[in-house]
């Protein structure tokens, strides 16, 4: 019964952790995009839309 518990407290924490390095990831594009943006004096960045060929402003 026990190793069931901490089976499932292991696989809890896992799955926590690599929640938490994708968010960390994510937030550090956003500051490095924006940094860019800063020094490049832009005002967003421009991706192409895969169906319609069209750029739009990248969403964060």
């Amino acid at each position: 019964m026990q190793i069931i518990f901490f089976a499932a407290v292991g696989m809890l924490a896992y799955v926590g952790y690599r929640s938490f390095v994708r968010e960390a990831q994510r937030v550090t594009a956003k500051i490095r995009r924006t940094e860019k943006q800063a020094a490049n004096g832009t005002m967003g960045t421009l991706v192409k839309d895969p169906k319609t060929g069209e750029y739009r402003l990248a969403k964060d």
